[in-house]
């Protein structure tokens, strides 16, 4: 399952509200580009915590798994906890 189209409408609505979704390629550097700064880091990961379970203090949050829509799709593959993530 790809969890890439929720994060992406999530980056859109949050940081980019007047992109079309079409726009944001999912390789595209957030936090490079300056889509994401470090506050907004904190803003993706409360989300990550509240819509697949994801709990910050247990797992690795080293900053390349956030730079891309692709990557951050597969932090939640790897860290959420399986019944989570049908949300």
């Amino acid at each position: 399952m790809t969890h890439a189209p929720a994060v992406k409408a999530f980056i859109i609505e949050e940081f980019l509200p007047d992109v079309p979704a079409g726009e944001l390629a999912d390789d595209h550097d957030l936090l490079e580009n300056g889509i994401v700064d470090s506050l907004g880091l904190l803003k993706v990961i409360a989300w990550l915590e509240d819509r697949y379970g994801i709990d910050a203090d247990t797992v690795d949050l080293d900053p390349e798994s956030f730079t891309t829509v692709t990557a951050i799709a597969a932090f939640i593959e790897q860290s959420a906890p399986k019944t989570a993530g049908a949300a």
